[in-house]
């Protein structure tokens, strides 16, 4: 017995050790810093916004336009477009920007517009940065090398106490980490913004010879634009953005001071001045300053969840889902949604199911197995794909379809990004919110709802020419099997297994699908 009893007391003053660290370390986490004595800023008033060049030319092109109240949007699906605008709204600024963002890579578009803001400082605008901070892996120092511009204030959503290594924040205060703002805006003299789905790194734009996403965003002008720049005053002065320096303690200075030579020294690379002769020839911004941009005018809402929802105390009408439904209402002829990560849940699916059988033609466009970049949430949809199609539901599934570079060699491969949907042919949805658990529980989301037929028939046309051909059609067979078509033009192909998957990957969402971790998809 005693001889037993001196075996376990190693193991269990290991145990007590990991224990009081875990209870010391979590201690700490929970200490933020605090928000005494910060900063208060607002959006641009309009009578400032009325002397600047956007908003000269935002207000006389809402001024054609009889109906009262309708917004102009163009859309944004092409990634290397959608970034080159971002860098020339930076460049026509005068006044303001406000810029807001799940993921800010360490990259070449990362440091590319970056490198544009600090020069808008320098110029004289003002700089509003508000970056979620589980996404701005090796930009600490940079941020505050920035932050110190006096034109310039970089503001974390949600921080992290512990930075290196900041996974252990998960370990030791996981209710509040676990909650992201994964919010997307960018928002040029409170004139134009851009909502959709990109986050800011190269594969979104299409910078990379590795994984490009497809996805959406939209320019907008017009009265959306002052909601918008409202919901960016609601979340920078939320109790949950901090400012950088209150965060980041150990910056590296010497580093600091040298980011901007390291920035010229990156736009000398191949790769980057590939990328800036593309986006020279980029008109975009240029038709808006002369009134040629075609535009869709439409009733455009904001549906935003308010900031307290990162802090679980939202109430249901802060809750950008429940806005969806209040403004979407009931669909009655049909839905064509476009979500990356889909995790219907056991309501969501009966949902689904019921729509179809009122009648409803309920069309959903998600990620493959071989096309995603989180296989646990494929596993959470995947459980669910059986009821969906016995249900009435059509579903494809984004092949990995490879691009070829100008020499005819692969340079990446797809991955489905964007989020937004169709109802009823009439009006159309674009933002950041995925039909799954996170975005409707724990993360801050936001997005346009806009009241335009001609955008639904765009939506609708591609799935009925570009989504068959790009994707996986899901079916089940006479003994409740799934089996996936792929066409390659006029040729069918038939898989019954999951299409350029391993049975290890197989193994794996399967093992995924039976744990209880869906309410964190």
């Amino acid at each position: 017995m005693k001889a037993a009893a001196q075996s376990l007391i190693k193991p269990l003053m290991m145990l007590c050790f990991i224990a009081w660290t875990t209870m010391t370390v979590s201690g700490c986490s929970h200490f933020l810093p605090s928000l005494e004595g910060r900063s208060m800023s607002r959006a641009l008033d309009q009578k400032t916004v009325n002397r600047t060049r956007l908003g000269q030319v935002s207000a006389q092109l809402v001024s054609r336009h009889a109906r009262s109240g309708n917004s102009g949007i163009h859309p944004l699906p092409a990634p290397g477009n959608a970034l080159a605008v971002r860098l020339q709204l930076v460049q026509t600024a005068q006044r303001s920007l406000d810029v807001q963002y799940y993921i800010w890579r360490a990259d070449v578009s990362g440091f590319l517009l970056l490198h544009e803001l600090f020069q808008a400082a320098e110029r004289g605008v003002r700089v509003r940065l508000l970056l979620d901070d589980n996404g701005i892996s090796g930009l600490d120092d940079i941020l505050i090398a920035l932050n110190h511009h006096p034109r310039i204030e970089v503001r974390l959503f949600n921080p992290f106490t512990l930075r290196h290594p900041k996974w252990i924040n998960y370990l030791t205060d996981f209710t509040r980490i676990n909650r992201r703002m994964h919010n997307k805006s960018f928002t040029a003299d409170n004139a134009v913004t851009i909502i959709g789905g990109r986050n800011i790194g190269d594969e979104y734009f299409g910078v990379t010879h590795q994984e490009v996403f497809a996805d959406m965003d939209v320019l907008a002008i017009g009265p959306v634009v002052g909601r918008v720049s409202a919901a960016f005053d609601a979340y920078w002065a939320s109790a949950s953005a901090y400012p950088v320096e209150r965060v980041v303690q150990n910056a590296n200075q010497q580093f600091a001071r040298q980011w901007l030579a390291r920035m010229e020294q990156l736009m000398h690379q191949p790769k980057a001045r590939r990328f800036l002769q593309t986006i020279g020839e980029t008109d975009t911004v240029t038709q808006l300053l002369s009134g040629r941009l075609a535009l869709v005018w439409a009733a455009t809402t904001l549906v935003a969840d308010d900031p307290v929802k990162a802090q679980g105390k939202a109430r249901a009408e802060q809750l950008l889902a429940v806005q969806l439904e209040q403004v979407i209402g009931t669909p009655m002829r049909d839905v064509k949604l476009v979500s990356p990560y889909f995790v219907p849940t056991r309501n969501g699916t009966e949902a689904f199911i019921n729509m179809a059988r009122r009648g409803v033609k309920v069309q959903i466009l998600t990620n493959s197995l071989s096309s995603t970049d989180v296989s646990a949430v494929h596993a959470g949809y995947a459980k669910w794909r059986k009821s969906l199609l016995r249900g009435g539901v059509t579903l494809y599934e984004m092949r990995n379809i490879t691009n070829q570079d100008e020499k005819g060699g692969i340079s990446s491969a797809s991955s489905l990004h964007a989020k937004t949907f169709a109802i009823d042919g009439e009006r159309v949805f674009v933002g950041s919110f995925n039909f799954d658990p996170r975005s409707a529980r724990l993360n801050t989301e936001m997005g346009f709802i806009i009241e335009s037929p001609q955008l639904a028939r765009r939506m609708a046309q591609r799935f009925v020419t570009r989504i068959p051909q790009d994707a996986y059609e899901t079916r089940l067979d006479g003994n409740g099997q799934l089996y996936w078509l792929e066409r390659r033009g006029q040729q069918v192909l038939r898989h019954d297994t999951e299409p350029g998957t391993r049975p290890l990957q197989r193994a794996t969402v399967f093992l995924l699908s039976v744990l209880p971790i869906e309410w964190l998809l």
